[in-house]
């Protein structure tokens, strides 16, 4: 994957950011809905233009991110070639990272191809909505491929408010989150860029050991309200991880507003914070300024 140049004013790389778009919405059916719930958002959807503007207005870009879960949840995907789109439509604010489902074989391992022709810069995983362990053996192929064509991939990590509060959690298991899963992955794919999404509660000291252990790893830090970030996570990301640390949100289900004025109130030194809003970024992502 070829280095990408951003714009010079950009001062800030959202990692973690889902397309909110009306047709997006509907398609997240009852598992959105009762994820909304859990966010305490409201169902307003926001166009790719008016999510832009936003980024835009704050110079900041963001990384927009794929789904793919047909096979567990009978949704239909966010298409790749939609976030193609975006990211032509605004060069200047969206990075895509597409999706495939992990259980669809071969055809994955080829969209994983497709994807990257189409100029995305990673692929999106969310093994507790797919349903499935990331070390599984049978989807190895779609990593395989994403190291060669120098792809970054994106794990969830920990717990879900994706049908959170559901009866049965819509029948989705959490165990599949347990961010030890992605420690074979990282060790059997030295040279594919992983990224680790989230503090991984209630399993963040994995989430941190596994950053700490496997030089590919990283980790961004959306999902969480920042005042609920677990102190180990703040401590590792002030020191010891503060090269591996990316800014992140989960938008629209945590507004940058409130992640940057809860992340504020830690007060960490201005090098650190610069790190972790850009520089992290564009070192993972391989951008260019």
């Amino acid at each position: 994957m070829e280095p990408m140049k951003i714009p010079s004013n950009i001062v800030a790389i959202d990692c973690h950011v889902h397309p909110a778009s009306e047709d997006v919405e509907a398609s997240g059916g009852e598992y959105l809905a009762w994820g909304k719930k859990y966010f305490k958002r409201s169902s307003d959807a926001v166009s790719l233009e008016k999510t832009a503007a936003m980024y835009r207005e704050k110079n900041m870009m963001c990384v927009l991110l794929g789904r793919d879960a047909r096979a567990n949840t009978g949704l239909p995907p966010i298409d790749n070639d939609y976030l193609k789109k975006a990211m032509s439509d605004y060069p200047d604010t969206f990075i895509g990272f597409g999706a495939v489902d992990p259980h669809l074989g071969k055809w994955s391992a080829k969209e994983v191809e497709r994807i990257a022709d189409l100029g995305l810069r990673g692929l999106k995983f969310q093994q507790i909505v797919q349903g499935f362990y990331p070390n599984d053996r049978a989807v190895y192929p779609i990593y395989e491929k994403a190291q060669e064509l120098g792809l970054v991939c994106l794990f969830h990590m920990g717990t879900t408010g994706i049908a959170a509060g559901a009866p049965g959690g819509l029948g989705l298991r959490l165990k599949y989150g347990e961010p030890m899963h992605i420690d074979d992955v990282a060790a059997d794919f030295p040279d594919l860029t992983i990224i680790a999404a989230h503090p991984g509660w209630p399993w963040h000291d994995q989430v941190l050991a596994i950053a700490m252990h496997k030089a590919n790893v990283f980790v961004d830090m959306s999902g969480w309200a920042p005042k609920y970030f677990p102190p180990s996570f703040v401590q590792y990301a002030r020191t010891l991880l503060k090269n591996k640390m990316l800014f992140g949100t989960d938008w629209p289900l945590l507004s940058v507003e409130r992640w940057q004025e809860e992340f504020a109130a830690y007060a960490f030194p201005e090098d650190t914070v610069h790190k972790i809003m850009l520089e992290n970024p564009k070192r993972v992502l391989k951008l260019e300024q």
